[in-house]
């Protein structure tokens, strides 16, 4: 069975509704990344970071899988699919996809400010200011902040290399190092890209085949065209 590893960014999501970071409209438009999204916005206001991300599982309870989800959990139906994505959310989970890996964290857990380790399932949608770990230390977001590193990503690369079949859907390939991804395909290995825009495709040395269509309509002829 061949080995389809599918890497997604905000794009995917975009179509159920919920906001992206970097467009015009998107989230950091309305809030500065130094006050929501960094350890120091954390020391410094803990309860504007907290709500920020409160609010990012209110709107994501009112969220659910779109097509392109859809389309990427049925590709397990004919390969062995591994998904990576950017995105904090669980729409892929709730799509059906069985094997994803969170490389910037998950809206649905924390962890502890002493343990990065000691990580929680959150109940429901909201974090309380002095909610603690099982450690007794303050929790905090299991986000993966501006100036930190991504723990997954040496993961995410080993991952990248087993693909017979890369996917690259609704992400721009310039939120690094996670764009680097794509270097790590094995040599010949093809790589689709499902963008309508024109991401940055200069990392690509692999056979390209670049759908330009949004992720729902891009990820069902894919789905077809790998079927046959």
């Amino acid at each position: 069975m061949k080995k389809i590893v599918v890497f997604t960014g905000a794009g995917i999501s975009a179509e159920s509704g919920l906001k992206t970071f970097r467009d015009a409209d998107g989230l950091w438009a309305e809030y500065r990344i130094e006050d929501v999204c960094t350890p120091e916005a954390l020391a410094r206001n803990r309860a504007l970071v907290i709500e920020f991300y409160n609010k990012r599982r209110r709107e994501l309870a009112q969220t659910e899988p779109n097509a392109a989800h859809k389309a990427v959990a049925e590709l397990e139906q004919w390969f062995d699919v591994e998904v990576i994505t950017q995105n904090v959310d669980d729409l892929h989970e709730r799509a059906g996809s069985t094997c994803i890996t969170h490389l910037h964290g998950e809206l649905g857990k924390l962890r502890s400010m002493r343990n990065p380790e000691l990580i929680v399932e959150l109940e429901g949608t909201e974090q309380g200011l002095e909610d603690r770990a099982p450690d007794g230390a303050l929790l905090r977001p299991h986000i993966v902040f501006f100036g930190e590193s991504v723990p997954m990503f040496d993961r995410a690369c080993e991952i990248a290399a087993t693909a017979d079949i890369m996917i690259v859907v609704g992400t721009s390939l310039a939120v690094y190092p996670a764009a680097m991804l794509v270097r790590y395909a094995r040599s010949g290995v093809p790589i689709y890209v499902v963008d309508p825009g024109e991401p940055d495709t200069r990392m690509i040395r692999n056979p390209l085949h670049h759908i330009k269509e949004r992720a729902s309509s891009g990820m069902a002829k894919l789905v077809e065209e790998l079927k046959r």
